[in-house]
């Protein structure tokens, strides 16, 4: 089956969908229909079954032999350019700045115990402050 145009990739990763879709990128097997359901707390196989071949006609996810349902190919879009998968885990971009400007402010404050610049020391935590919590929105606001 061809790929779906990424416009319209972009448009039916919503919702439940996008749910089902992050749930077989987190996992990264083949997974059932029923598995599926049960995890992500569908109503009934058929809605999980609906999304799934939403998946399937964009060319996103693929069908084996035993009828389970595996990753085709990756899509970046809309939320998840807010996000990195690194093996299992799904972490917020803005976390890699937060940690970063965290570890200058830690070296600066224990390279200059005796004589703190206000400026340098309102860069550095404040920097560090502003990421960290620009990261917890992102992550409250994770599709998974």
């Amino acid at each position: 089956m061809p790929e779906a145009p990424r416009e319209a990739v972009e448009y039916a990763l919503r919702g439940k969908t996008l749910t089902v879709y992050l749930y077989l990128l987190k996992h990264g097997k083949a997974i059932g229909v029923r598995e599926i359901q049960k995890a992500l707390g569908f109503s009934s196989p058929s809605v999980a079954f609906h999304h799934l071949d939403k998946l399937v006609e964009l060319g996103v996810v693929e069908k084996d032999q035993y009828d389970r349902y595996v990753l085709a190919r990756k899509v970046d879009t809309g939320i998840l350019h807010s996000f990195v998968s690194i093996g299992g885990l799904t972490l917020p971009r803005l976390g890699f700045y937060a940690a970063f400007f965290t570890t200058i402010a830690a070296a600066y404050l224990l390279a200059n115990r005796g004589y703190l610049d206000l400026y340098a020391l309102i860069g550095t935590v404040g920097g560090a402050a502003i990421f960290w919590y620009e990261a917890w929105r992102v992550w409250r606001r994770k599709p998974f």
